[in-house]
């Protein structure tokens, strides 16, 4: 492989990116992929039609290992952790003592371990903070071996399942173990029907050693083209997906963030587990208290002119006072028109609400609506 530029970890697909003529940028320490010759456009809509495959082993995966893993590990989320069947997955928020968000991650529930994903910029410290809350109750065991891959669009399973039958079987948010035939190679890997696009498709947990030669098999497939950094970013924001650093930090709560859907009712206020994350006073009064709780609510976005809105952008109402900032935005490719995510006082959370974006000194229009921005296509069997 070649030499990292300015230090920048490599995944193991890097020859295979530049084979493939991507264009590589510094993205959490590593060279990634930010798009490919046909470009971010047709990258995200070949993924709405087709298949995408994306390289994602930057991301961090760990293992949590031990009779009080479950236990341990929801001590550190707002999440029903001990309850989740074998065989399924869940989405979970890290929190710091003020109820902030360190990252948001997925995890899964197998016979011998609790298999977790994190964020790729954040996974050092991830790793470290749960290292120091819960290390003592069970093994936290990092996964730097493993590379990770994630298919995704209406056509994935179809590709997928010619060369492991019987991932079409699964559903989304479950997974389990799978050999990928990719030439005379049977490669061992881990997968779950999920992803981060809104799209059907499954994030693969493989081997490094092996995952060149499974995107290759992947590739050659006809409905699956390699898709970069720029593609995914707008997948994700056009099905209202927060981004982590952009969208969601360690300033925000789950309840600003407007992801209390992801808190079980057995962790609220008179369920049988409530309370006892980090922060769990101040979010279950947040949660009570509806949006007096709150100074600011994440809301999804629509500009009423076709001008893209980024993040950074100060959102103003309609007297021209400040009243928040957009944290994503652009054209949605799908939607074909500018979207954001951004944070507002909850006077202005309702649908329907114009508020004002100012680009380069002109107030555009925009419109509080609903998220996602393009329906999700999950397959729940």
């Amino acid at each position: 492989m070649a030499t990292p530029p300015d230090n920048l970890l490599l995944t193991p697909l890097n020859d295979l990116h530049i084979a493939l003529g991507a264009r590589m940028v510094p993205f959490a320490g590593y060279s990634m992929p930010v798009q490919y010759p046909a470009g971010l456009m047709a990258e995200h809509h070949h993924t709405r039609t087709a298949a995408g495959l994306f390289d994602v082993s930057h991301m961090g995966q760990l293992r949590l290992v031990g009779p009080d893993a479950a236990a341990a590990f929801e001590s550190l989320i707002p999440v029903d952790v001990i309850d989740l069947p074998v065989g399924k997955q869940r989405y979970g928020l890290l929190l710091n003592d003020e109820g902030g968000i360190i990252d948001d991650l997925m995890f899964f529930k197998r016979e011998d371990d609790i298999f977790v994903i994190v964020n790729g910029a954040c996974k050092v410290g991830d790793i470290a903070h749960i290292q120091a809350k819960i290390g003592a109750r069970c093994q936290v065991i990092p996964m730097p071996e493993r590379a990770l891959l994630a298919l995704q669009g209406p056509q994935a399973v179809n590709a997928l399942s010619r060369l492991a039958p019987g991932v079409e079987k699964l559903v989304f948010m479950t997974g389990g173990n799978f050999t990928v035939q990719a030439g005379t190679q049977a490669i061992k890997v881990f997968l779950t029907r999920s992803g981060y696009t809104g799209e059907d498709g499954f994030e693969i947990s493989v081997h490094a050693s092996q995952a060149e030669a499974l995107a290759k098999a992947l590739l050659a497939q006809p409905e699956v083209k390699p898709i970069g950094l720029g593609a995914r970013n707008s997948l994700r924001l056009e099905a209202g997906l927060p981004l982590y650093g952009n969208d969601i930090d360690t300033g925000t709560t789950p309840v600003e963030a407007a992801l209390g859907w992801a808190m079980q009712k057995v962790r609220r206020t008179e369920g049988e587990r409530a309370g006892g994350f980090p922060g769990a006073t101040k979010i279950l009064a947040q949660l009570a208290a509806g949006a007096a709780g709150i100074e600011r609510k994440r809301v999804g976005l629509i500009a009423l002119e076709r001008v893209p809105v980024r993040e950074h952008t100060e959102l103003q109402d309609l007297s021209g006072q400040r009243i928040g900032e957009v944290t994503s935005g652009l054209l949605g490719p799908t939607i074909d028109k500018p979207v954001a995510m951004g944070y507002v006082p909850p006077a202005f959370a309702a649908l329907g609400t114009r508020v004002n974006a100012i680009v380069r000194g002109k107030a555009v229009p925009m419109e509080v609506v609903a998220m996602p921005f393009v329906p999700t296509r999950y397959y729940r069997g």
